[in-house]
């Protein structure tokens, strides 16, 4: 039986009526808020964010310059390159009749300006039992944990991030480039309660991070020599983002509390609010929707999480972007975010590519395109294992509950 949309109707109507009761008095917040922006100092607000750390359980980032500073769009290069990676994955699945996960990268380069080119790859990889389907621990031989479910999620990530350095490498040389990923360069993963008993042994992080050839930071740092050679930048792009580092550092700012009383009560509904209280419910992009014109961007921020502890000298900073259709949040490492130039050549090219790709860069939409394993794909995938399998006279199987979805029974 299908959803009763006879039954769900009435509780959207009344979603919708409490919501259309709400706006006004949010719309004060909000205005409230951006003022206190524009009006916040740097230096208090980092200060304040550093009192709090372990005094409550919301992450507050650090601006690098003047909270509610605004940025105008340099001008785009006459010509550039455009590089990005992305990744879909088959994961393990125990109604398939081999142990294996696949990963795909798939990308592009496209180049802009006098001499135009648009160049496509995609590269699969299959991990097997016998063949890098479980990170080993160094320290008991014959163990180690599976690439599969979240974790195999995080090693596409960064596989991504390693594809990336490698491609960068053949980038067009006497043309500026900026090497985009869709979403962030942190693994948040990494420090939550993800896999089941809590956080990931310390050798995973250690692979993920620091392999040197299939680590992140590794390919970070390949990336950066790149662009000691040449102007590059490297980025990552997020579409309708969901953070509240900046609202929270701005909530830190305004409360009257001191930092070990903040749990207790930075509430939302106590009887005696505190002034930061009328920010709980925003997320950043509400916040710089108003502040932001067209084609602007925000001043840097940095993340305090703690993954981003382990990166050293790649620390994760990002802006908000106005590119007319949304607000985007862009993330680079801090040795872009050093470099003045670099930021700009950043802002010009995504926002030039949000334009040629209405509202969203082509170059990221193309890599997806390139990645991405269709319902299609996954069934092409399972009938090719199987008859392989069949083909070596080995045996095949899968559970009675896959086979009832290929057929349906009265």
């Amino acid at each position: 039986m299908s959803l009763d949309l006879s039954q769900t109707i009435t509780q959207v109507r009344a979603l919708v009526a409490h919501m259309r009761g709400e706006r006004e008095g949010r719309a004060k917040r909000l205005a409230d808020a951006l003022r206190a922006l524009e009006r916040a100092d740097a230096v208090a607000m980092r200060r304040r964010a550093s009192e709090a750390e372990g005094c409550v359980s919301f992450l507050a980032a650090d601006p690098l310059g003047p909270p509610g500073e605004r940025h105008a769009t340099p001008p785009a290069p006459a010509s550039y390159s455009a590089l990005s990676v992305d990744g879909s994955h088959i994961d393990v699945d125990r109604h398939l009749p081999v142990r294996c996960a696949l990963i795909n990268l798939g990308g592009c380069v496209l180049t802009y300006g006098a001499k135009p080119d648009a160049r496509f790859f995609s590269r699969p990889r299959l991990y097997s039992a016998d063949d890098g389907l479980s990170l080993p621990d160094p320290e008991s031989p014959g163990d180690g944990t599976s690439l599969q479910g979240a974790l195999l999620g995080l090693k596409r990530s960064v596989d991504e991030v390693v594809e990336l350095a490698a491609r960068a490498q053949d980038l067009p040389p006497d043309l500026p480039a900026v090497a985009l990923i869709d979403g962030t360069l942190i693994l948040w993963e990494l420090g939550g309660q993800a896999p089941p008993g809590g956080r990931y042994p310390s050798y995973v992080r250690e692979h993920l991070l620091k392999d040197p050839k299939h680590g992140l930071l590794p390919a970070f740092d390949r990336l950066r020599a790149v662009a000691q050679r040449r102007r590059m930048a490297l980025a990552s792009y997020i579409s309708l983002p969901g953070a509240t580092e900046v609202v929270n550092a701005l909530r830190l700012a305004l409360c009257a509390y001191p930092p070990g009383d903040r749990r207790a009560f930075c509430q939302h509904g106590r009887s005696d609010p505190c002034p930061c209280s009328g920010l709980h419910d925003f997320v950043d992009r509400d916040l710089f929707g108003r502040l932001l014109s067209p084609d602007e961007r925000s001043s840097l921020f940095r993340t305090r999480s703690s993954v981003v502890r382990e990166y050293g000298e790649h620390a994760v900073c990002f802006f908000y972007l106005n590119v007319g259709r949304e607000i985007a949040r862009v993330e680079v490492p801090q040795w872009v975010a050093d470099d003045a130039e670099l930021v700009g050549l950043v802002h010009a090219v995504a926002l030039d590519q949000c334009r040629r790709g209405n509202g969203y860069p082509p170059v990221i939409q193309e890599a997806h395109e390139q990645a991405v394993i269709s319902a299609a794909d996954r069934q092409e995938f399972r009938c090719l294992l199987e008859e392989t399998l069949e083909g070596e006279r080995l045996p095949t199987y899968t559970s009675q509950k896959q086979e009832s979805k290929r057929g349906r029974w009265v």
